[in-house]
């Protein structure tokens, strides 16, 4: 985990530094200990309500690997939609049914949702409860429809060559998660639109550098082993390719046309909606809120508190959790006082140095940071001069 390519903004840090607690200090004083890199993104608007984007820096090295956990589910829920459009049949879209069948070692079948208002899977309720409350299931289902290779070969082609998606959030040899599922598309008759057949990934990965977290570690059997873990094939995503992904979906317009998403004006409408919307306002799925409570995937501005978010704001975002690592990619919007900004960051928060033993310190450390941070750069752009008032209009949507 060195630092060779470390990219920091004074500004950034001087900015974050004067208005830092006693606890925050303590963080900004040990990269090395808490790995924690941060991209704000100062947005302005001209005459037209066209952006433009400045991006400040704080220990951003893409050599650096955290791993991305949850994240990795945003680029696939829109390549999933992106697929759909590609296969280009009548009837089939985000709405319709999509049943999962198995065809290899350890692959599971789904005939229907629960917490669909029709009982029936879709790539749209997988997208919901991927980012309504970061559904893992939902994860698999579109990696099985996308398929390993298409989703790494799609994301290399569009310029992000350091993003690796290898694996399922499930139990899984290398082998098995090169194979994906059978897919069925069907109407309300059950009538086969769309038949998938199962796919098999034989992209060759570069793990020449291995990639090595900790000094000891519990293994898929729960035995301590006295070394560091190896991550070396897990997924990999470098935060300003995060943040970038999520950049070309909010405002495609702005994005190169190899960066940018083959999405249409109804696919980004559904998009803006799902990433900002709260657990509790959600009728399909329903949600029990005292788990999952406004902040439970807001981390910036709002998640140490576990406190209710005022109406006027809304977080379009993707987080992820898992093994001390705490990532947030997010774009803010206050509608009462016309500001926005995109504000992405990670930490490594694991006291122990043992990893696979749920004993990290999110809590007392992790999500006191992403409100610390979040909340100083909120302060300053409620207080910045902009010579033109944004329309943020674009993102508004009603969610009951």
């Amino acid at each position: 985990m060195a630092h060779a390519q470390d990219r920091t903004d004074q500004w950034l840090e001087d900015l974050l530094r004067a208005k830092a607690s006693p606890l925050l200090k303590m963080i900004l004083n040990n990269p090395d200990s808490f790995h924690y890199q941060l991209i704000y993104t100062k947005i302005d608007r001209d005459k037209h309500n066209i952006p433009s984007f400045h991006h400040y820096y704080l220990h951003v090295d893409r050599e650096q690997y955290f791993n991305p956990a949850s994240t990795v589910k945003m680029p696939l829920a829109f390549l999933a939609l992106e697929k759909l459009h590609k296969i280009n049949v009548p009837g089939v879209d985000k709405f319709t049914t999509m049943l999962t069948d198995s065809g290899y070692n350890g692959q599971t079948t789904v005939l229907y949702d629960s917490s669909a208002e029709n009982n029936m899977p879709s790539v749209a309720q997988y997208i919901r409860k991927i980012f309504l409350v970061s559904d893992n299931d939902a994860y698999n289902r579109l990696y099985e429809f996308i398929g390993q290779q298409a989703i790494n070969e799609r994301l290399w082609q569009m310029g992000y060559k350091d993003i690796r998606i290898t694996r399922r959030f499930v139990r899984a040899t290398e082998e098995e998660n090169r194979h994906t599922n059978p897919e069925r598309f069907v109407d309300n008759d059950g009538k086969v639109l769309y038949s998938q057949p199962a796919a098999y990934s034989d992209l060759q990965f570069d793990f020449s550098k291995k990639v090595l977290i900790g000094n000891a570690h519990y293994d898929r059997d729960e035995n301590l082993v006295q070394a560091p873990m190896d991550f070396t094939t897990h997924n990999n995503a470098p935060l300003e390719d995060l943040q970038q992904i999520m950049q070309s979906v909010l405002f495609p317009e702005q994005a190169s046309s190899r960066q940018r998403f083959k999405l249409t004006g109804d696919d980004y409408r559904f998009l803006y909606r799902y990433m900002s919307e709260l657990p509790c306002e959600s009728a399909y799925p329903k949600y029990d809120t005292t788990e999952f409570f406004d902040s439970y995937t807001k981390f910036f501005l709002f998640k140490a508190g576990k406190q209710k978010i005022p109406e006027y704001i809304r977080v379009f975002n993707k987080t992820g959790w898992s093994y001390g690592f705490l990532t947030d990619i997010a774009y803010i919007v206050d509608f009462k006082h016309n500001v926005e900004f995109m504000l992405t960051g990670n930490i490594y928060v694991n006291r122990d140095g043992v990893l696979n033993d749920d004993k990290y310190e999110y809590e007392e450390l992790g999500y006191p940071f992403f409100k610390e941070v979040g909340n100083i750069i909120y302060d300053y752009e409620l207080k910045r001069k902009r010579a033109h008032r944004p329309d943020l209009g674009k993102f508004k949507t009603e969610y009951r």
